[in-house]
């Protein structure tokens, strides 16, 4: 679990930063009377203790070579105790002296040990499996260990011991994760799981990678292999498999693992590979649905805003078009207005006065009234071949539900469905009749709520 060099460093004094040294090694008067009421202790134990005194706090243990402790501390206590820093070298020559300084130092403190088989080793037993459940790295589960112990100011045991401790908990947190979710391990189940890790020759790829992999855009071709991402799921019957009886954070941490490892690393695991991939399709087939509908809705969203930056520019030409014929009214009407104009006049009159080459260019556009929706749909005429590529799939694998005033829209993605199962593009003759309007070959009609533009 941890290289030599690794041990050696959890039990032995770390460098220490300038916080650090301003907060632990400082010693209170206190501090100081309570390391002088002992008589007859020479320099090296009056400065040997208040090394101890201090580091405990600091570290939750005290390494037992106190002689190394870091320099910048040892000169700070020195210099507030008035001893030569050199004394520290001479300081717990007898093992024996340093452990007895360090039992009159925590019962001082309020700290106490944690002797095998005790209360405190059993309950620090039970926190390293709840936080094994959670996390699978030494290094922390060594490091929140540490946090736990000294927040119940309890001293840290030796480094090796912790280490077995952390050991024995990820093992725990193994068999208890099988044992949870064993049931849902068929022979079926894990035969599916198996072939996740081997590359599949259609997709070039493990299923696992090909499943991790992100879509990059919301183009068709990445709604649809997201859409075929999700029928795998539901083909292993993903959705249902439930874990409610693993904790959330152990079904989080376990699909992370699948998430960040490689096919290689998880066969290496063996046994413990299955609750992990299971916990990974439990989580992902989730996460795939929304997906899908994530990215239909920002490849239907573009298209629209496509649409209606056209529109916007389509009105803008109609408004300056309206304009000119504004203008050429503002010269008509005042002549057909006006009495002293006799009607055989009038065309000529208008004609000199307007010009023909601009009457001709004002009357060569037809114009037609304007849509109830000022064109928006006839604009996505153009998206009809891009959405019709992915829309039946979306709404083959999509059960959309409505709220409150949307009845009849959940009618229309209905009669949907159903013509896109044969491939029909003719909306029944039941439909109400604005469903029903003629549309061109291969185009939305301008209500848009036909059924052939999905």
């Amino acid at each position: 679990m941890f290289s030599e060099d690794q041990l050696e460093q959890l039990r032995s004094f770390p460098e220490v930063s300038r916080d650090e040294l301003i907060r632990y090694f400082t010693p209170a008067a206190g501090d100081v009377s309570f390391v002088d009421a002992g008589r007859g202790r020479g320099a090296a134990d009056r400065l040997g203790m208040p090394v101890q005194l201090c580091t405990l706090p600091w570290l939750g243990f005290v390494p037992d070579e106190v002689r190394s402790a870091p320099p910048a501390a040892v000169g700070r206590l020195a210099d507030r105790l008035g001893v030569d820093p050199a004394a520290l070298s001479r300081y717990g020559r007898r093992a024996q002296t340093r452990s007895d300084h360090l039992g009159m130092i925590a019962e001082c403190l309020g700290w106490k040990t944690a002797p095998a088989g005790g209360e405190e080793m059993k309950e620090l037993e039970q926190f390293l499996l709840d936080r094994a459940m959670e996390h699978d790295s030494p290094t922390l589960l060594f490091s929140l260990a540490r946090e736990y112990l000294a927040s119940a100011k309890v001293i840290r045991p030796g480094a090796i011991v912790l280490a077995k401790m952390i050991g024995t908990a990820s093992r725990g947190a193994g068999d208890l994760t099988a044992q949870l979710a064993g049931h849902l391990l068929t022979g079926e189940v894990r035969a599916d799981l198996d072939r996740m890790l081997l590359v599949d020759a259609g997709l070039g790829m493990t299923r696992l990678e090909w499943l991790n992999s992100p879509a990059r855009d919301a183009s068709a071709a990445s709604v649809k292999t997201a859409i075929e991402k999700l029928a795998w799921f539901r083909g292993i019957d993903a959705p249902r498999m439930d874990l409610s009886r693993l904790p959330n954070e152990r079904r989080r941490f376990l699909a992370q693992v699948a998430r960040r490892s490689t096919s290689q690393g998880l066969e290496r695991r063996k046994e413990r590979k299955c609750p992990i991939l299971l916990a990974f399709v439990a989580q992902a087939a989730v996460d795939q649905l929304d997906e899908v509908v994530a990215l239909f809705d920002q490849a239907v969203s573009a298209r629209e805003s496509r649409a209606k930056s056209g529109t916007e520019e389509a009105l803008a030409e109609r408004a300056k078009k309206g304009e000119a014929r504004q203008l050429l009214m503002d010269v008509i009407l005042p002549v057909l207005a006006d009495p002293s104009v006799p009607d055989e006049l009038v065309g000529g009159r208008l004609r000199d006065q307007i010009g023909m080459p601009r009457l001709r260019e004002i009357t060569a556009g037809s114009w037609k009234p304007l849509q109830k929706d000022h064109g928006r749909l006839s604009e996505l005429d153009s998206s009809y071949s891009y959405l019709r590529q992915f829309t039946p799939n979306v709404l083959a694998v999509i059960d959309f539900q409505g709220g409150p005033g949307t009845a009849e829209l959940m009618e229309a993605v209905a009669v949907l469905k159903e013509m896109n199962r044969p491939g029909g593009r003719k909306v029944p003759a039941g439909a109400p009749a604005t469903w029903r309007r003629p549309a061109r070959a291969g185009r939305t009609p301008p209500t848009g709520t036909t059924g052939s533009c999905a």
